[in-house]
């Protein structure tokens, strides 16, 4: 389950997401009373949902088959009818809720663009903010009259402004640090007439706190002398914030007085904490979970907050911290080995997604599943992660896929330098970023892996550029320098359909038919070349989109991916 989510003036109703039913769902808990509701029960599961700050109302988007096209609906908090929001359909971008019944929602249409608009439910909505290129609802004050958005007017939507508008749309204030420099906003200070906004800033080559006031035009940059990149949220009476501090794939939690300046630790177990806000009594509520223990929903009041009733996953094993020199620098990578046997072992190179993501020392099912099989995990940081600063996270910009793969490499030939890795039984397999890396390494690299698992990959850059939503596109262009029309070379030279002649050796793909992320149109081409080299390769469609949120169907493709290695790689025990 995820970290329940309160309401900010009824703070004992909670929303929280939890796979208890067998599919990922929408569930309203009452702290008074300790009862528990399933909001919303879909065969295909619910990604989205949110409390409003009175807690009357719970806000879930409903698409169609996991396809994320569709609309919102709310539904009362101790039940009844859903109630769908007058909107046109479209692919969400962003919501935000106030105290006085206004919600600021923003969509994306395939040749409209992206909007913005004011909807109190029973009146006609009211756009206040449209453009071409990529944006999105990023909060709104307690009080509904300030909105604030994340836009890329400028054309690079991986470093976004910071608007903030008034109700009816004009601008109040606009924040832009210049290129290859984002702003991100978080959250208006959660205090009724408070104008402050919590935003996260790039002016050091890291992701830290600032808070802004969009009247005045007042900043204040909060700076810690600790490494990592920063987020922060807002303790209930506006004076102090929570940070929370990413370092090496662990987390750490710190306590920031704003009027005197003073920051303290907050003692947390060694692990990643996923998500963490401040109640208003002032602890802090958490989940955490490391790569040897399943989640738990703590706070620093010391008790477990709640628990999802269900059974809870055994324990794996710890993960290990490897650092690599690379070419493009330091490479940090986290390796879980079985805990019979000495190697080499059977390895697993599994890619994480993104490509601004980051593998870290959480609990992973899939990480646990394949070491208790007997194959060593390595997870690789490369470059284009983040948490390890903007410059890295910016390396791979222009040369996508290639450079990744180098980084990747690099950590290959230490694993079997070191006698972890077995360069004869080898799997490199990742979901959507790293299901496109795996297919590119098995046709760039086609000596070095003895299997791939690639699920829901990029296989043609070009292909999906064309069938995906607008904000990848917005995406795409920032990443590869423009359109497939202003950049062809490199939309070939990073796509793996160019080098599918290459691959040697047998691949698995698993795709969704609804996937508008990864369209299944550009894998079924790629898998027609495979075939009509008579190559070794199997694939497993499923009836969703971008993933599944259905329990059994999870297990089930897991299950596959397990047979499939053991098919072409056999494991010693």
């Amino acid at each position: 389950m995820t970290l329940p989510v309160w309401a900010r003036r009824a703070p004992a109703r909670n929303v929280y997401r939890s796979n208890a039913s067998g599919t990922w769902e929408i569930y309203a808990w009452d702290r008074t009373t300790g009862s528990t509701r399933q909001v919303t029960a879909r065969p295909k599961g619910t990604s989205h949902g949110t409390i409003d700050p009175s807690g009357q109302w719970i806000w879930w988007f409903s698409d169609t088959d996991g396809d994320e096209w569709g609309g919102w609906m709310r539904q009362p908090f101790y039940g009844g009818d859903d109630q769908p929001i007058d909107l046109e359909p479209g692919f969400p971008s962003g919501i935000a809720l106030s105290a006085t019944g206004e919600a600021a929602i923003g969509m994306a249409r395939p040749g409209q663009g992206f909007t913005v608009s004011l909807v109190r439910p029973g009146e006609p909505a009211r756009v206040i903010y449209e453009h071409t290129e990529a944006a999105s609802v990023a909060a709104i004050s307690l009080d509904g009259s300030l909105i604030a958005i994340s836009h890329s007017e400028h054309g690079d939507s991986r470093h976004p402004a910071l608007r903030v508008l008034r109700r009816n749309g004009t601008v109040v204030g606009d924040l832009r640090d210049g290129e290859g420099r984002g702003v991100l906003g978080l959250r208006f200070a959660p205090v009724l007439g408070d104008r402050r906004l919590l935003a996260l800033h790039e002016r050091r080559g890291r992701r830290e706190p600032l808070v802004w006031d969009p009247e005045t035009g007042d900043q204040r940059e909060i700076w810690l002398r600790d490494s990592g990149e920063i987020t922060a949220d807002w303790y209930d009476d506006g004076r102090s914030l929570l940070l929370v501090r990413a370092n090496r794939g662990r987390t750490y939690l710190h306590h920031y007085d704003l009027p005197g300046g003073r920051m303290s630790p907050i003692d947390t177990p060694h692990g990643v904490i996923d998500a963490a806000a401040p109640r208003p009594d002032g602890s802090v509520e958490y989940s955490w979970s490391s790569g040897a223990h399943p989640p738990v929903i703590r706070s620093t009041n010391g008790h477990v907050v709640v628990s999802h009733g269900g059974p809870t996953a055994p324990p794996s094993v710890p993960v290990e911290d490897l650092d690599v020199e690379g070419p493009g620098g330091r490479i940090h990578a986290l390796v879980s080995r079985p805990e019979r046997g000495s190697g080499p072992f059977p390895t697993v190179f599994l890619l994480h997604g993104g490509p601004t993501s980051q593998d870290d020392d959480s609990f992973v099912p899939q990480v646990a599943a394949w070491v208790d099989h007997g194959f060593a995990v390595a997870r690789i940081n490369y470059r284009g992660s983040t948490g390890y600063g903007s410059a890295w996270r910016d390396a791979l910009v222009g040369e996508v896929g290639h450079i990744e793969l180098a980084d990747v490499a690099a950590v290959r030939a230490t694993l079997i330098e070191r006698g972890t890795a077995d360069p004869d039984r080898l799997v490199l397999a990742g979901a959507s970023w790293g299901g496109y890396l795996t297919l590119l390494g098995l046709g760039t690299q086609p000596g070095m892996w003895a299997a791939g698992i690639a699920t829901v990959p990029i296989a043609d850059h070009l292909a999906t550029y064309r069938e995906e939503t607008e904000a990848l596109r917005a995406y795409h262009r920032a990443l590869l320098g423009g359109s497939p029309e202003e950049q062809p070379e490199r939309y070939a030279r990073c796509s793996p359909i160019t080098y599918v002649d290459q691959v040697e050796a047998p691949v698995l793909i698993l795709a969704g038919e609804n996937d508008p992320r990864c369209p299944i149109g550009q894998i079924e081409t790629y898998v027609s070349h495979l075939a009509a080299r008579g190559h070794r390769h199997e694939v497993y469609r499923y009836d969703a989109g971008h993933g599944s949120l259905v329990v059994s169907e999870r297990i089930t493709q897991m299950s596959t991916q397990l047979d499939f290695a053991r098919k072409h790689i056999t494991p010693e025990h």
